[in-house]
């Protein structure tokens, strides 16, 4: 398993004596943690969290923000965005992991929120890039990718769909 591009370790001890944590990726972080999320650029990524023990474990609430360009996924262009996104979270000695089963089991949104703690340690930094990667538009979209790809020829979804095709059909003489 390789490093993460952004660790930073907090232990139980540290935790045990409540600490606000900030955070910000350097350059070469940054690069790297933009090809892991297939990211065009992550400009500007920055953590800032309250840690603190609690029983049998550590709980991490914070934030992060970033300046991020994805590519749009209809015509590859760039698409920056800023994100900020908060999160929640409790890392748990005896929490179970998540087992390859197959018992279907439904969590509530409390229950989300828990992770195993793995060890005296939490990585921060970790934590950060999974929120970031969570915080991310799935399907980004460039404000002139319509323009662009009526340009093209490319036809939109509602002439190209099956109800454009019954609208040609009603339209036609003897239909």
């Amino acid at each position: 398993m390789t490093a993460p591009e952004f660790s930073h370790g907090v232990t139980l001890v540290e935790a045990a004596q409540g600490r606000t944590v900030t955070i910000e990726a350097d350059e070469a972080a940054r690069a790297a943690i933009a090809r892991r999320l297939a990211l065009v650029a992550l400009d500007r990524f920055v953590v800032t969290a309250d840690v603190r023990s609690i029983a049998g474990g550590i709980a991490a609430t914070g934030e992060i923000a970033a300046r991020v360009v994805q590519s749009c996924a209809a015509t590859g262009l760039p698409v920056p965005a800023k994100l900020r996104e908060t999160f929640d979270l409790r890392f748990l000695r005896d929490a179970e992991p998540a087992e390859g089963g197959e018992e279907e089991v439904e969590i509530s949104d409390a229950d989300c929120e828990i992770l195993a703690l793995d060890g005296e340690r939490i990585d921060l930094g970790e934590v950060a890039v999974q929120t970031l990667s969570l915080a991310l538009e799935p399907f980004p979209r460039h404000p002139d990718a319509d323009r662009i790809l009526a340009e093209k020829g490319v036809l939109s979804e509602e002439q190209a769909g099956p109800f454009a095709a019954l609208a040609k059909l009603r339209g036609s003489p003897g239909a």
